[in-house]
This record gives C-alpha cells, sequence and structure tokens, in this order.
C-alpha cells in the first residue's frame, strides 16, 4: 500500500536514533520530530518506546492541530510543545527535546547559559535563554501546550529570533531545540548540551569567568554565519 509519509517517518526515525547515538537520551526519554510544510503534517516519535525497537513505521503523523493523520501507536507526550512551535514558527522544519545532564542542570538551576567561549558564538550570539518555571494554574491546565506557550513567550519576552537563536532550556525542565530539518534540531541538541558542559566547567574553574568579549562574539559568528563567510567549503 502507498504510504505518502514514508520519506518523513524515515526521516524523523532517523534523526530520533541519532539522539541515542549521540549520548543525548537514556532509555525512551526525549524525542525529535519533522514537518512536512506542503503537506500541513509532523511526524513525531511515539510515546515510550525504546530506541531499541523503534521501527519508522512506528513514527505518528499529525497535523497542527494535534489530530493523528496515521499511525496505530500514540505520540509523544510532548507533541502539543511541538505541534504550536510549529504553528508560530514558520521557519522551522524539525524539533528536538533531550533530558541530557548538563543542559537539563543548567534548567533546573534555572539559570541562562553565558556565552563565554567561541564555540558558543559559533553558533549564537546571545546567551542561551532559560524560560521561567510554569506557573501553577497552566501546571494544572493544557500542560505541553503550556510548554510551547513557555517558549514563545521568553522568546517574545526578550527579543529574541527563534531563527537566531534555535534553543531553550525550560526552567526545571530541560532543553528543547530546532532546525531547517530535523537532522539540524538534533545537531543544535548536541551543541547545547556540550557548550552547557563547557560552560559549567568553567565556571568550577573560576566562578568569576567573564562573558566572551563582543569582538570575538561577532567575529566567530560571522565567519560561519555572516554575509562574507568563509568557514567550510
Amino acid at each position: 500500500m502507498n504510504n505518502p509519509y514514508q520519506s518523513l517517518q524515515e526521516e524523523c526515525y532517523e534523526a530520533n536514533m541519532q539522539l541515542q547515538a549521540l549520548g543525548l537520551v537514556i532509555y525512551t526519554f526525549g524525542n525529535v520530530s519533522a514537518v512536512d510544510r506542503n503537506a500541513g503534517v509532523f511526524a513525531i516519535k511515539p510515546s515510550g518506546v525504546p530506541y531499541e525497537v523503534l521501527r519508522p513505521e512506528d513514527i505518528v503523523i499529525l497535523d497542527y492541530d494535534n489530530q493523528v493523520v496515521q499511525g496505530e501507536k500514540r505520540p509523544s507526550s510532548d507533541t502539543r510543545t511541538h505541534a504550536l512551535l510549529y504553528k508560530n514558527w514558520e521557519n522551522i522544519g524539525g524539533i528536538a527535546h533531550t533530558h541530557a545532564t548538563y543542559s537539563v542542570a543548567w534548567a533546573q538551576a534555572q539559570r541562562d547559559i553565558p556565552i563565554m567561549g567561541t564555540t558558543h558564538a559559533d553558533h549564537l550570539t546571545a546567551d542561551i535563554p532559560c524560560a521561567a518555571p510554569m506557573a501553577d494554574h497552566l501546571i494544572e491546565g493544557n500542560y505541553e501546550h503550556n510548554t510551547g506557550i513557555q517558549i514563545l513567550d521568553c522568546f517574545s519576552e526578550r527579543g529574541l529570533s527563534y531563527e537566531e537563536v534555535p534553543m531553550v532550556l525550560i526552567g526545571n525542565h530541560g532543553p528543547f531545540t530546532w532546525g531547517k530539518d530535523a537532522a539540524k534540531a538534533v545537531y543544535h541538541s548536541k551543541v547545547l548540551e556540550a557548550v552547557a558542559e563547557m560552560a559549567y566547567l568553567a565556571l568550577q574553574i573560576n566562578p568569576n569567568a567573564p562573558r566572551l568579549k563582543e569582538a570575538l562574539i561577532k567575529k566567530h559568528y560571522e565567519r560561519k554565519h555572516g554575509k562574507n563567510a568563509y568557514y567550510g567549503q
């Protein structure tokens, strides 16, 4: 039988398997989704399925209103967060959520990750924001949908661009990242975890370590992402 979503399921499957390969998840933690803007649907990992037994055909297809279009399994419990971000941020093609150790530690500490080194500046020019923990009335409501609201509100209140800052921490919860496709969202999850670990270690060595100076932030970001970028082939 023809499956119109086979390539989308395979993209999503491969990205989810990368989470485990990169050491960003344990057991059934975490999830990645991939969107098909033309079809108005996205694919996401089914809830609670171990990565060892996950198959491409297990990936669930939904519309932006969280209605299942294809799939027999329940989608990830974080589906409503993904759906809201896709609905509001039109230029993202994939979203990843992990419980990676250092990223979660910063989220539990309710702290932004300061831009301290050139590894951070190679990817973004701002601190990695940590959204405030969710208010009680929102926890009691549509929790996963409201997690998406937390992210949108954080970026709006801080005047941040989701295209320039492709990652966020949710206070007391953990990280969400996104990108042009599912693979890029996973890439940003690994970058976030590396930067989180580096910042933690730097502050252990020197609790008064300063932020990276603006000249180096600008240089490292623009050589990879500016109009006259010269990094890579």
